[in-house]
């Protein structure tokens, strides 16, 4: 088939970029003709609230990326449309993942749309985790849009019938690993990068930081005295996209200090290993969630997880098997992380994470993708 991508790639950097380059990159690997059309301007800068969006790594080289798209210029997306018509692809897909980009994207795919090329949706959030009133005026523009829908989690299925009148084709599939940061490393090699000790355990808080993260609960949960019998440290990973102030306010308030490695800059993905490597337990405790990116990555580096029991999550992390699922509740996330050390749950979890994974294989997302373009 021919396939084209619409949404974030490089030189953008991210999650979102990572995933539409790997699912590029397993059409291209089953013998697709794909290209990915990505942004000029992906936000004005006034809306962006990280220090950059840009990544700092090469180019894919791999990868036939073409930056055509301006989000506050509608002429560019007239003029992406047609083109997009004239190439006539079989598929379009769009990874839609919030309000701002329903304009852009719906009024592309009307442009866009022949009797051959059909219009599929990668739903990553439908509602974001801080909705605005653009999400109730702009997702339905685009949903109208669409052919079809593929959602990672149950949850957002049922955020896209909110829009959906005409109860289009939609199906699940689950988020697929994220196996393109490169092989785990020795703990011993991974603490010397980091300049941390070997022989301490880490809990491991990973990504960007806003509210919906629970990055506080997890701190106060830390502080819980029975963690204090074994040589654990949190390590905080990722780029503040509030005001940082309330947490660190909360690390001295707490006696934290010294037990918590912050680390708060953007990680890029060279060195997304070494954080993982390091690891011994991947903490989620969101207040709200979709799928989860991060949970992927610890698949791939096999790494037991704690989660929330909210949005999808706990759909990919059996209770019990490859990690806890636990309520939003600080006690209960210091209950899963004092078991995690004092009962030695790591050997077991990682031998059920070595079996659970092969559920989340590219290929899968491809034939649901398929399945859908053919059903719709």
């Amino acid at each position: 088939m021919k396939i084209i991508i619409v949404g974030t790639a490089f030189p953008f950097r991210g999650g979102l970029a990572a995933y539409n380059e790997r699912l590029a990159r397993e059409y291209v690997k089953q013998g697709h003709e794909v290209e990915i059309i990505t942004f000029t301007i992906q936000y004005p800068s006034f809306l962006f609230p990280g220090k950059s969006q840009f990544s700092t790594e090469k180019a894919p080289a791999d990868l036939s990326i073409f930056r055509k798209i301006s989000t506050v210029n509608p002429l560019t997306w007239l003029k992406v449309g047609r083109e997009i018509k004239a190439k006539s692809p079989d598929m379009v897909i769009y990874c839609y993942w919030m309000a701002f980009v329903a304009p852009c994207f719906g009024t592309i795919a009307r442009t866009a749309r022949s009797p051959k090329s059909k219009m599929v949706a990668l739903i990553h959030n439908m509602i974001p985790h801080e909705p605005t009133i653009l999400d109730r005026l702009f997702p339905r523009y685009f949903v109208n849009a669409m052919d079809g829908f593929v959602a990672m989690a149950e949850s957002v299925i049922a955020d896209i019938n909110h829009f959906d009148r005409h109860n289009k084709p939609k199906i699940v599939s689950p988020h697929p690993i994220y196996d393109h940061f490169g092989l785990a490393m020795t703990k011993k090699e991974a603490a010397m990068k980091l300049g941390l000790h070997e022989h301490k355990s880490y809990i491991l808080f990973f990504g960007f930081i806003r509210q919906y993260k629970g990055l506080d609960l997890l701190l106060e949960a830390f502080a819980d005295e029975r963690m204090r019998q074994f040589p654990v440290r949190l390590i905080i990973a990722g780029e503040f996209y509030e005001n940082p102030e309330p947490y660190l306010e909360l690390i001295i308030r707490l006696r934290l200090e010294g037990l918590v490695e912050l680390r708060t800059s953007f990680i890029p993905d060279s060195e997304v290993k070494n954080y993982f490597s390091v690891a011994d337990l991947i903490a989620q405790p969101y207040r709200s969630a979709t799928q989860s990116g991060v949970s992927q990555i610890a698949y791939h580096f096999e790494k037991p997880m704690l989660v929330t029991n909210v949005g999808g999550l706990a759909e990919t992390i059996p209770d019990g098997k490859v990690g806890y699922v636990v309520e939003v509740e600080k006690t209960q996330i210091a209950d899963a992380m004092v078991d995690f050390f004092s009962n030695g749950r790591s050997k077991l979890m990682i031998e059920n994470i070595r079996i659970e994974k092969k559920k989340f294989l590219w290929s899968k997302m491809t034939v649901a993708i398929d399945g859908l373009f053919e059903n719709s």
